[in-house]
């Protein structure tokens, strides 16, 4: 699925929504967690997802990279696991702990959460500055296949702005990936 960001309900400018989920330490994680942070990245992601998989990697080292920062990172699996086991919750948890992420990964079992932040792909990615407020909705980069071919590192870029304080060059890209599976 290619989802175009111009045409959305949570727009530049806007607070972060609030939300309060389940984690994979099983502790509840919410909104105000967050608040101090030099910027927060909120990640719709999932297990299966074959273009979720392929930015694990790339988000856990961004993660890593912008600790030092004060850039949070936090990660929600909205998708409906009764049509996708792999998404359950457990399995949510063996993905983290073989992974090690290193931020928060939630599950959001109602979906309010995704439709508040008119979330509609896995991964799909939103950049709040310090004042929690949207600077960046979009891809994690342009290359989700191959690393090493990235032309634009859309995520990464749109942080340093947050950082900077100044808006990124590219504050709304295009997202490609999987649909987030609603429930019936």
């Amino acid at each position: 699925m290619e989802r175009s960001v111009e045409e959305q309900s949570l727009s530049l400018g806007d607070k972060a929504p609030y939300f309060s989920l389940r984690g994979t330490d099983n502790r509840i994680h919410d909104l105000y967690e967050f608040e101090g942070a030099a910027a927060l990245v909120v990640i719709f992601t999932c297990n299966h997802c074959p273009y979720a998989k392929a930015y694990e990697g790339r988000l856990v080292e961004l993660s890593k990279e912008f600790s030092t920062s004060g850039v949070r990172f936090v990660a929600i699996c909205a998708n409906d696991p009764r049509g996708y086991p792999e998404d359950t919750f457990e399995h949510m948890v063996e993905k983290s702990k073989a992974l090690g992420f290193p931020f928060p990964y939630l599950q959001d079992e109602t979906q309010i959460t995704a439709q508040a932040y008119d979330a509609q792909c896995t991964p799909e990615c939103y950049v709040f500055d310090s004042a929690l407020k949207l600077v960046y909705h979009g891809a994690v980069d342009d290359n989700h296949q191959d690393p090493k071919r990235v032309q634009n590192h859309y995520l990464q870029d749109a942080i340093v702005s947050a950082l900077e304080k100044r808006p990124p060059a590219q504050p709304l890209t295009p997202v490609i990936g999987c649909s987030i599976k609603w429930r019936g």
